[in-house]
């Protein structure tokens, strides 16, 4: 190629095109589809009005439900007199960010068996534009979403109506924006290369129940077997959950009311006899109920908010250029 047809490399309609302006006209092909893409997945998501009442109101059922069944396994667990649903709110966000990020991405089946990812894929859009609006469009669905559900952090149950409640909803934004940006790109990637409508929800469920339940949004992580405590070390959603956790729950000691209940419980053992038939029965001693007690005690966060953070933020970009590239082969 000599000098002339380096610096003019097309001609559409009888017009030189530069390099430059070419590569111009490329970006803003790429920038345009990604903003289109986005809308359409918004525009989606917010017409369905069942699609917003059903995930905002099982996010609540899982607090009213489990966050009063499980208060007496709670005390057991180590968690004392805070009530259980302060400690399972994270974790229901985690939930609610989870499963609205991953499921957002079944359009991509939806548009394929219509014929509108094919129109667009013939398009002069790049097909990483088109995969990076699914993304940014599940990520933006799934942050309304959790925004919605932070709304009950302000009430008087769960952690009251305060300026250091604010500043803890505000806090976890910018988590709940990097967690639902790296699991919709988890689903865009399963999502690209698949052509079942029926097949999609099966396979993430596959994947998603066991990286929820390994989380401990709804149980503390301590005393698990050794292979169990393995799972909760790889699984990427634990430390999405402990760093909600450990910005919300921050101030609040989860063992309070316990030094109080193991005093009570021994001054019932005071009476030898009481004590007698107490240790017969199985109780434990009550000079050894102080060291069982601080070993019982939950952590509010299990790791440094930086591992936290940098484990998303690895995890993300894994599954971004996963995305990515699943799109690009697709057919």
């Amino acid at each position: 190629m000599g000098a002339l047809e380096k610096e003019i490399v097309a001609i559409e309609g009888g017009k030189a095109v530069k390099p430059v302006e070419r590569k111009s006209s490329a970006m803003r092909w790429a920038m345009r589809g990604i903003y289109i893409i986005w809308l359409r997945e918004f525009k989606r998501f917010w017409r369905d009005r069942a699609r917003r009442i059903g995930g905002f109101a099982q996010p609540i059922m899982y607090l009213a439900l489990l966050g009063v069944g499980m208060q007496s396994a709670f005390k057991v667990f180590g968690g004392g007199d805070v009530p259980y649903i302060k400690f399972m709110f994270p974790g229901i966000l985690g939930l609610t960010v989870l499963f609205t990020s991953v499921f957002s991405a079944i359009s991509i089946i939806w548009d394929r068996e219509f014929g509108f990812l094919k129109e667009v894929l013939v398009s002069p859009v790049p097909r990483s534009s088109v995969a990076l609006g699914k993304i940014i469009g599940g990520s933006t669905t799934a942050l309304i979403q959790g925004a919605i559900f932070l709304i009950l952090a302000f009430t008087p149950w769960v952690y009251g109506f305060s300026l250091d409640t604010l500043w803890k909803v505000l806090a976890v934004m910018p988590l709940i924006i990097l967690l639902s940006l790296s699991l919709t790109s988890l689903g865009v990637a399963v999502a690209a290369r698949m052509t079942s409508m029926e097949g999609f929800p099966i396979i993430m469920n596959f994947l998603l129940m066991p990286m929820f339940f390994l989380s401990g949004a709804f149980f503390p992580l301590q005393g698990l077997p050794r292979w169990m405590d393995v799972l909760t070390k790889i699984d990427p959603l634990t430390y999405g959950v402990d760093a909600l956790r450990g910005i919300m729950l921050k101030g609040l000691d989860l063992a309070a009311g316990m030094p109080g209940n193991i005093a009570q419980f021994a001054a019932w053992f005071k009476d030898p006899e009481i004590l007698r038939i107490g240790l017969e029965k199985g109780y434990p001693n009550p000079s050894a109920l102080s060291s069982m007690a601080r070993q019982a005690t939950l952590p509010v966060q299990a790791h440094p908010l930086w591992l936290d953070v940098l484990v998303m933020a690895g995890f993300g970009a894994f599954l971004f250029a996963l995305a990515l590239w699943q799109f690009n082969r697709a057919e």
